[in-house]
């Protein structure tokens, strides 16, 4: 599956205002329900917080990859969101958390939820994608970056 198809120019937040990782997951959560009636946003970020006390969903290398399911939605959705100066994730590596990708998939989709995050988590390892994302500063730079990623991977 396409980041192409699972994002649109809408969820991204090229300057997140929060200051904390709950704030964070607000803000991304924010952007899709806004684009989707079905999707309730206290709702969604309830799951989120949830699933981040399971474990922090900060990956490393100032990236954080929070995610949820709920049944009220139909295919995989992403929402991205960048920190310039960056915040506490509880990330693996103990360092701050810059870039971040939602991922909100159907409740009964282990194998596309599976698929989609090893995607994300895969081109974020690369660090001239994570250093293109902190340079661009528009929605549309951000995205075309994204998509762009998509071609080469």
């Amino acid at each position: 599956m396409k980041l192409s198809e699972i994002i649109t120019i809408d969820n991204i937040i090229p300057e997140l205002k929060a200051k904390d990782k709950k704030g964070v997951l607000g803000e991304l959560a924010e952007v899709i329900s806004k684009h989707d009636p079905n999707i309730d946003k206290g709702t969604l970020v309830k799951v989120l917080v949830e699933r981040e006390h399971l474990g922090s969903t900060g990956i490393g290398d100032g990236v954080a990859i929070p995610h949820g399911k709920l049944n009220c939605v139909g295919r995989p959705i992403v929402s991205f969101g960048k920190s310039k100066e960056g915040l506490d994730f509880d990330s693996m590596d103990g360092q701050p958390a810059y870039l971040f990708f939602l991922l909100l998939a159907p409740e009964n989709s282990s194998g596309v939820h599976l698929q989609v995050l090893t995607k994300i988590a895969r081109i974020l390892k690369n660090s001239a994608f994570r250093k293109e994302l902190m340079r661009a500063q528009t929605k549309e730079e951000l995205y075309q970056t994204i998509i762009q990623s998509d071609r080469e991977s």
